[in-house]
């Protein structure tokens, strides 16, 4: 970390800057990371306004490209490297963030329960629903502090793209609920001096009175299980393609890889919290039993997480090359594909959802014949005309023998598309 003394000042003041490493400080990876991108955009709006070229290269359009493309990348190298550090040093900050929520949650508890005791007095169920309150919140800052690295408390919902999965966030709320709902229940029947109090708390717990909140927890569980066998199955297939993200963020529950909303998703979670939040005002109203979640209620959510796993099994494909063409600048003559050749490959899905990153784009790559060929970075301002998901533009290099040869294109995921021959001449 970087640290200056204060000259003429009362003591040491210490600055953090870009290349600070040191465990416990919360602006050196942050910093670090916005100044590499300002850096690298910076950068690549320059090269695509013509400027900052050296002369070895100006005086060739594709010498000019590639010395551009390869300085682009190692920038975007740095870029992505921050991008890591910050992520793993705001994952090492959340879990105290978590811990204040959890207890935070205690707290708007207990000011709950004192205002509407006004009046009412205090009763035991009050003092049962404090105590699960503290219960669960004391489990979830124990498994906090256990995975303090991953994010605390919301480790187990971060799916192995460094995402925040939907389905695992929404069955961690409902086993969250049922968890502090059964607390409750066995503080009262702990507290109860009578049988009949004792019996009418075991009586609570009847499947009859809470199957629909048993079949909610039962099928959210199943669908957070399902998910994730079904994307792993896709991924293997090459027929979902996944990059990891820098960091997990809030946007991830409702929005797809790419940071687009996803109508799927977005009505999961909405229609799973307001059945949560209807669940927890009917515990509130009678917690001596399971909330008695509605049929009609139940198989409303039941439809929603249906179309939640649907649209998991529709979402993502594999890509495919339509055609391959010469590309033509203007003035230029029509003719067939030789190698130094400029060729056009047009298709779908060469770039992954959120992958459109430079560091992300610059790993795709076009196989023609035996000669894997990097697609260069094209800047123009805002963003790159090369690779776009639907459009490559690569040279034919030297080394490929003329004749007949296949092309074929692998996604920054890995992912390989279909082969596509072309005839490439002397």
């Amino acid at each position: 970390m970087a640290v200056q003394e204060a000259r003429g000042g009362a003591g040491p003041e210490r600055t953090h800057q870009g290349g600070c490493t040191c465990g416990d400080c919360p602006h050196g990876a942050r910093e670090g990371h916005r100044r590499a991108v300002a850096a690298f955009l910076r950068r690549r709006d320059e090269f695509a306004a013509g400027q900052g070229l050296p002369t070895a290269v100006a005086h060739s359009a594709s010498a000019s490209r590639q010395w551009i493309s390869e300085e682009l990348t190692q920038r975007a190298e740095t870029v992505a490297e921050r991008g890591r550090v910050e992520g793993e040093a705001w994952l090492a900050r959340l879990w105290l963030w978590t811990v204040c929520a959890a207890w935070g949650a205690v707290i708007v508890l207990l000011l709950v329960e004192a205002l509407t005791a006004i009046g009412a007095g205090w009763t035991g169920a009050r003092t049962a629903a404090l105590l699960a309150a503290l219960a669960v919140a004391g489990t979830l800052t124990a498994a906090c502090r256990l995975h303090r690295a991953r994010g605390g408390v919301l480790a187990p919902v971060i799916g192995e793209d460094n995402r925040m999965s939907t389905s695992r966030t929404v069955a961690a709320c409902w086993v969250l609920f049922v968890a502090y709902t059964v607390l409750l229940l066995v503080g009262r029947l702990a507290a109860a001096s009578g049988h009949t109090e004792r019996d009418a708390l075991i009586s609570g717990l009847d499947l009859a009175r809470g199957v629909g909140t048993v079949t909610v927890l039962a099928v959210v569980c199943g669908v957070a299980v399902l998910v994730r066998r079904v994307v792993g199955l896709r991924i293997l297939a090459q027929r979902l393609q996944k990059v990891p993200a820098h960091r997990p963020r809030a946007a991830d529950l409702l929005t797809d890889d790419a940071g687009r909303g996803a109508f799927t998703d977005i009505q999961y979670v909405v229609i799973s919290a307001v059945a949560l939040l209807f669940a927890a005002v009917r515990l509130a109203r009678r917690p001596g039993q399971l909330p008695d979640l509605p049929w009609g209620l139940g198989v409303i959510v039941l439809i929603s997480a249906a179309t939640y796993l649907a649209g998991k099994y529709a979402e993502g494909g594999r890509p495919a090359i339509l055609s391959v063409v010469r590309a033509r600048e203007p003035g230029d003559l029509d003719g067939p594909i030789r190698t130094g050749d400029d060729i056009e490959i047009r298709g779908t899905s060469f770039v992954p959802p959120g992958a459109h990153g430079a560091d992300r784009l610059s790993r795709t790559v076009v196989r023609i014949g035996t000669v894997d060929v990097h697609v260069p970075l094209i800047p123009v301002t805002g963003g790159f005309r090369n690779p776009t998901d639907t459009v490559l533009t690569v040279s034919v290099p030297a080394d490929v023998e003329p004749g007949t040869v296949e092309v074929q294109v692998v996604t920054a995921a890995g992912v390989a598309t279909n082969r596509y021959a072309v005839h490439v001449t002397e």
